[in-house]
This record gives structure tokens, C-alpha cells and sequence, in this order.
């Protein structure tokens, strides 16, 4: 049987992995018997020699192991991630029944048991992100198995993001595997179409998270004067229009983007008469909207990442309280504001008491009729709530 390099914990420090918690921090972690390389395999043993976890090795961050497995009698190997990747694929084929998608996330990280790995499928081109030292490591491993298991020919990564310079990797992007397509490309959601740019997009290209939040948007916007802000490409105004809304207004800091918008809204014959976009910074153009007293039926509150970790919490609260308290401001009675963050370093209960706090403070009187998530497709594992990073709460000012 394969034998690994040993990290060896600190008396007590063995808690959170008797949890099944999937990450173990530096400062719990007493000695390392061996060499292994960044993203190597290592075995994880509490303080009296007990073994714990097998996991990936990161010499650099300050999560020093990313736990792969529990089971001692199980390698960490090719079969091991091919088996991981169909247990992945499975689940959403299961959720998804007769898909109303051709885009959608095939694996969500820690939630899939696969820490640091994220593939999203946009129609016949997968979108692979490593984001960690050990999906780094196994990353070729893990594109011959996404192709096998898949029956697909093309992988694009998008390596990119801010958090591989903890893990002290440099940025990737490229073609991966295959030729893939000149972007845009186009994917369907719920009968609408959009081109999305895999290389230059948000994240892997598109938000594929709002999904289930953009249909439910839907349903709300019937003659509806909508303000939909941090627009990005379009997501939440196309569906508005879908929905039969009086009027959009899509805002955004990005020309780019909403140019795209614009050209998503043409792709789909919705009316180009009913929708505006604007260029600028939401927090300026909301401020600008109060003192022109313009009011709206709904409007859409979807920022970028204010607080990636815990340590920007406070500075993140006073930005989503600011666009909050405007919104309700500019909300008409009986308005209804759809309002999100994304924000790891801010929770469920903290979200909502900052939005209770812009109400209070912008004298409006508003309930929560509906409290929103990511899409199923980016589950989250009940060993691992840290996954649950999209929260979104539907009010109506009374």
C-alpha cells in the first residue's frame, strides 16, 4: 500500500477534522515528516498518531491541507478523481431531470469533495478553474478524466483568480484540451440565449449561480419600470423583459459588458424599446437617481465580491448598507428589491441585518418574502457551510 509524507497536528487541534471539516490551518499543525512537493498527497495524524485525513500539501497558504479523503484505505489517485468526477456529474444529472440549461457548474470545489477545483460546462466547452495547490497538481489528471467521463473535447482554464497567489501559484488561462470555439460563445438558460465570453468574462464567463434567481425574476417583473444594477452582460434585464417589464434600466461600470447586454438583448427579438443601459458607478448613479427623485417597481442589487474573507466584513457592510438604503429609497410602494452578496466574509444572519439596518435608516417599512441562493448545481456540503457563499433576500417595501 502507497505510503505518504505525515503532517502531524497539535494536541487538540484534531476537532474540526473529527467534523469532517475539509481545511486545516498552519498554526494547528505541530511537525511534517518529509518532503512533499506543493499539492502532493499527504497524510494528516492527530497528536497520539491517529490518522484523520489524507489530504493536499500547501507549503505557502495559510490552509496548509485541503483534506481529499478520510478513509484511510483509500489512495488518492486517477481512479480516485475519476471517481470523485462521476459522483459529480451524476448528482447533477440528477437534480437537473430534462435540463432547461446547456450551462450549469459540473463541480463545485470542497462541496464535490474536490477542494480548489471548479468546471463549469458552457454547451460543448468545459471551463476548468485550480484554484489550489493541489488541483494544481493533479490538474492534468483531472482534464484526460473530464474528457473521458464527459464524452467532450474541449477544456478552457481560467486560472485567474486572486486566491492562487495565497497558494503561491502564478495565473493560467489557455486552452487546456481541443480547440475551443471563438468566443462569444452562445449558451441557452430557460429558453433564452446568451454570448458569453470565456476568456475575458466574470468568473469562468457568466454568473452561473443566479440562475434559478434570474427565472424567479421573471415571474415578478410583469409591468414593472425595472432598475437592474451591476448588470454584467445582462442575466437579470433579459429575463425582466421576458417577463413582460414596462422598462429596464441596465447599469454598469463596464461598456463591454453592457455592450453585451445590448447584444444579448437583440439575440433573443426582446424589445430593444423597453431597455436603456448606462455606464457608470452604481453607488454615484444611485445617489444621482434619489436627487432626481426617478422611482422604480424593482430593482436588482447584485455587486461584484465586497468581502472575499471575514476581515473585510465591516468596510463590505457599510458599501451594501449605502446601495441598500438607496434602493429602498428609490422604491416605489409596494416595490420589490432583489438584493444579493457574494461575499464569503459576510453570512446569511449578517446580510440580513445589514439590509434591516438600510431600511431602518431610509424610513421605509419592508418585509422579506423570499430568501435566495445559488442554483443546485453549486451545492453545498453539509460538512463545509463556508460553500454557502451567494445570499440573497427578496423584500417589498410596504
Amino acid at each position: 500500500m502507497q505510503t505518504y509524507p505525515i503532517l502531524v497536528l497539535k494536541p487538540g487541534r484534531e476537532k474540526s477534522l473529527l467534523r469532517r471539516h475539509p481545511w486545516i490551518f498552519s498554526g494547528a499543525i505541530a511537525r511534517l515528516d518529509g518532503s512533499p512537493a506543493s499539492g502532493e498527497t499527504v497524510d494528516l495524524l492527530a497528536a497520539d498518531g491517529q490518522f484523520l485525513a489524507r489530504a493536499a500539501y500547501s507549503p505557502i497558504s495559510q490552509i496548509r491541507a485541503r483534506v481529499w479523503t478520510f478513509d484511510p484505505s483509500e489512495p488518492v489517485d486517477a481512479d480516485f478523481f475519476r471517481h470523485r468526477i462521476k459522483t459529480a456529474i451524476a448528482s447533477r444529472d440528477t437534480w437537473q431531470g430534462s435540463r432547461s440549461s446547456d450551462a450549469f457548474r459540473l463541480i463545485h470545489a470542497e462541496s464535490d469533495g474536490l477542494p480548489g477545483l471548479i468546471v463549469d460546462r458552457y454547451a460543448d466547452t468545459l471551463v476548468l478553474q485550480s484554484l489550489t495547490a493541489g488541483s494544481e497538481y493533479w490538474k492534468e489528471t483531472i482534464a484526460d478524466l473530464l474528457l473521458e467521463l464527459t464524452g467532450l473535447a474541449t477544456i478552457y482554464e481560467r486560472s485567474d483568480a486572486d486566491v492562487r497567489e495565497l497558494e503561491g501559484l502564478p495565473p493560467k488561462t489557455g486552452p487546456l484540451r481541443g480547440t475551443i470555439p471563438q468566443s462569444p460563445i452562445t449558451i441557452t438558460e430557460n429558453g433564452l440565449k446568451f454570448h458569453v465570453n470565456l476568456e475575458t468574462g466574470h468568473k469562468t464567463g457568466f454568473y452561473l449561480d443566479q440562475r434559478f434567481n434570474r427565472q424567479r425574476l421573471r415571474g415578478l417583473a410583469e409591468d414593472c419600470d425595472v432598475l437592474d444594477c451591476f448588470c454584467y452582460t445582462g442575466g437579470f434585464t433579459l429575463n425582466a423583459l421576458a417577463g413582460g417589464a414596462r422598462s429596464v434600466l441596465s447599469v454598469d461600470a463596464s461598456a463591454d459588458a453592457l455592450a453585451l447586454c445590448r447584444e444579448n438583448v437583440a439575440l433573443n427579438a426582446l424589445p430593444a424599446d423597453r431597455h436603456t443601459t448606462l455606464e457608470g458607478d452604481v453607488f454615484q448613479l444611485l445617489r444621482k437617481f434619489r436627487d432626481e427623485a426617478r422611482s422604480f417597481d424593482l430593482i436588482i442589487l447584485d455587486p461584484p465580491k465586497f468581502a472575499p474573507t471575514a476581515a473585510q466584513a465591516e468596510k463590505a457592510a457599510r458599501g451594501y448598507k449605502d446601495i441598500n438604503l438607496l434602493a429602498f429609497k428609490l422604491l416605489r410602494p409596494g416595490g420589490i428589491l432583489l438584493t444579493f452578496s457574494c461575499s464569503g466574509g459576510i453570512d446569511a444572519d449578517l446580510f440580513q441585518k445589514i439590509i434591516a439596518s438600510a431600511a431602518l435608516d431610509a424610513g421605509v417599512e419592508a418585509q422579506i418574502f423570499e430568501h435566495l441562493s445559488q442554483a443546485p448545481d453549486h451545492p453545498v456540503a453539509l460538512n463545509f457551510p463556508e460553500g454557502t457563499y451567494l445570499k440573497g433576500l427578496g423584500c417589498i417595501k410596504t
